[in-house]
């Protein structure tokens, strides 16, 4: 069983950053291929970004400007988030699956998820 707990939303104007922090619990954290999705209010939610052991997945909307990476001595993956426009408003859910090397960008592959983390970028 992996918990996950995300943080470091908040309200950034259009073309600043921020950072996405999403802690795991348990002792196999590197076990675990992480993703990123976010949901916009009447919206589907979306993949954003993926990783395994290293390198990365995007999506095509954040791809150059989103860079997910991993900290597996301090269970932590995150997401940095650069360039922020209106669209990347959203609620941003971190989630984990067993690794297999592959990375997935649908979400109905991963097992796991934490509560979300509020993103709002005023234009």
């Amino acid at each position: 069983q992996v918990q996950l707990v995300e943080s470091g939303g908040g309200l950034v104007q259009a073309g600043g950053s921020l950072r996405l922090s999403c802690a795991a619990s348990g002792r196999t954290f590197s076990s675990y291929a992480m993703g990123w999705f976010r949901q916009a209010p009447g919206k589907e939610r979306e993949f954003v970004a993926a990783m395994a052991w290293s390198g990365g997945l995007y999506a095509d909307s954040v791809k150059g400007r989103f860079t997910i990476s991993r900290d597996n001595t301090k269970n932590t993956v995150y997401l940095q988030m650069n360039s922020l426009k209106p669209e990347d408003t959203a609620v941003y859910y971190c989630a984990a699956r067993w690794n297999t090397g592959t990375l997935y960008s649908t979400g109905g592959v991963y097992d796991y998820w934490g509560q979300g983390t509020q993103v709002t970028v005023s234009s």
